[in-house]
C-alpha cells in the first residue's frame, strides 16, 4: 500500500504541472495499450478536463494524508523501502509533509476558481489548524528532494567530473545562456539581497570590479550579444549551481510552502500570520541557497562564500522594497510575496 500511495503522490505532482501547462490532458484512460493487448484504436484515450483531474487528485491526496497518519510498515518493507524510495527513503513523516504541501500548492492554484473557492478555504484552514495531522514542509530539513549520493553513476550524470557532468550543460545550456537577467539582478542589487553572491557571480570585466550586472532582454540581438561577449555580465554561480554536480532535484521546499501560506493568510485577512510566513519563506530561501554551496565540490570560485549573518538577513527583510509593512495594499503585499517566490524558484524549481 505504501508503494501505491507514495508513487501516486509523486505522479500527481507531475500531473499538476502538465495540467497547469496544457489544461485538458489524456489521463484516466492513458497508458492502456498493454492492457488492451496492443490495440491502438481501442487504447486511444479521451482528454480529461482540468477541473475533473484537480478534483480527483485533491480527493485522493486528502485520503492519502489521513491514511499516512495510521499506516504501519512491516519490518521487511520498512527495510527494503529505505533503498527503493529514492525521494524520502521510506520516511513516512516526510511523505505526509510532501502530500500535504502538494495539497496546499494545488488548493492555492485553484483558489481563484469560483467553483472551488469554498472547498479551498475549508481544506487549507483544516491543514493549518491541524499541524500534527497535516504536517507541512516548513524548514529546509523537511525539503522534498532527490539527493545526489554518487555523481559517478548513470542515475546522476555518469562521470562526476568537469563541466560535461554539470548542471551548466543541462538546464542552462551553452555559450551565454548562463548570464543573469537584468530584472532579477536589479531587484537583488537594489534591495541588498544576500542570495545574490550565492546564486550569481560578477562578470570578469565588470566595472567596478565585483558588481553584478544583468542583461536587458529588450535589447536587439546584436547589442545584447556584444554585451554578453564583453564579459561584464553576471552569470549563474558556477560553484553553487552550474558546476555543482551534487545539486539535488528539488521537488518542494520550505520557502515555497511558507510563501503559499503567506498567500492564504493574506486572502483570509490575517495580516500578521501572512507577514510571519512571508519572512519565514525569505529566511528559508536564503539558507537553502547557501546550503547548496556547502555540498558542492567545485572550486571554480576560489573565494569562499560567506554566509549572511542574522543581522544581514533582517536588514534585507526590513528594506523598503521588501518589508511587508511598507506595502500599503493586499495587492502590493501579494506582489512582494510573488517576487520572492520568483527569486526562490529561479532556475531550480521553475514551476
Amino acid at each position: 500500500r505504501i508503494y501505491y500511495i507514495s508513487a501516486t503522490i509523486y505522479f500527481y505532482d507531475k500531473t499538476q504541472k502538465m495540467v497547469d501547462l496544457f489544461g485538458s490532458i489524456p489521463w484516466s484512460e492513458a497508458g492502456l495499450l498493454g492492457t488492451n493487448k496492443g490495440d491502438y484504436a481501442k487504447s486511444e484515450p479521451k482528454y480529461d478536463d482540468a477541473a475533473t483531474i484537480y478534483t480527483t487528485m485533491r480527493d485522493d491526496l486528502k485520503g492519502f494524508s489521513d491514511e499516512l497518519n495510521t499506516i504501519q510498515l512491516t519490518p521487511a518493507v520498512s527495510t527494503i523501502i529505505n533503498t527503493q524510495d529514492f525521494i524520502n527513503h521510506g520516511d513516512l513523516t516526510k511523505w505526509e509533509k510532501y502530500c500535504n504541501s502538494l495539497r496546499l500548492r494545488m488548493l492555492t492554484r485553484v483558489s481563484g476558481v469560483a467553483s472551488f473557492q469554498s472547498r479551498v478555504s475549508s481544506e487549507i484552514a483544516a491543514i493549518v489548524a491541524n499541524p500534527s495531522s497535516y504536517p507541512l514542509v516548513l524548514t529546509n530539513a523537511d525539503n522534498i528532494l532527490i539527493k545526489v549520493t554518487d555523481p559517478t553513476t548513470g542515475v546522476s550524470n555518469g562521470s562526476g567530473t568537469g563541466a560535461s557532468a554539470s548542471f551548466y550543460t543541462g538546464l542552462i545550456g551553452w555559450g551565454n545562456a548562463d548570464r543573469a537577467g537584468k530584472v532579477m539582478i536589479d531587484s537583488m542589487n537594489n534591495n541588498g539581497d544576500p542570495r545574490i553572491r550565492s546564486i550569481f557571480e560578477p562578470g570578469d570585466s565588470a566595472k567596478p570590479v565585483g558588481t553584478y550586472i544583468g542583461l536587458d532582454p529588450s535589447l536587439d540581438n546584436t547589442t545584447g550579444t556584444a554585451i554578453a561577449n564583453s564579459g561584464v555580465l553576471a552569470r549563474y554561480n558556477r560553484s553553487t549551481l552550474t558546476q555543482n554536480i551534487y545539486i539535488p532535484g528539488m521537488i518542494i521546499n520550505a520557502a515555497e510552502v511558507n510563501f503559499l501560506l503567506s498567500e492564504y493568510y493574506l486572502n483570509a485577512g490575517n495580516d500578521a500570520s501572512a507577514q510571519s510566513a512571508y519572512e519565514a519563506g525569505i529566511n528559508q530561501s536564503i539558507q537553502y541557497y547557501y546550503w547548496l554551496r556547502t555540498i558542492s565540490n567545485d572550486a571554480t570560485n576560489s573565494t569562499s562564500l560567506i554566509a549572511p549573518t542574522t543581522a544581514e538577513i533582517n536588514a534585507y527583510i526590513a528594506r523598503n522594497g521588501i518589508a511587508w509593512a511598507n506595502a500599503t495594499s493586499a495587492a502590493q503585499k501579494l506582489n512582494r510575496m510573488s517576487n520572492q517566490k520568483w527569486i526562490n524558484y529561479n532556475v531550480l524549481e521553475p514551476d
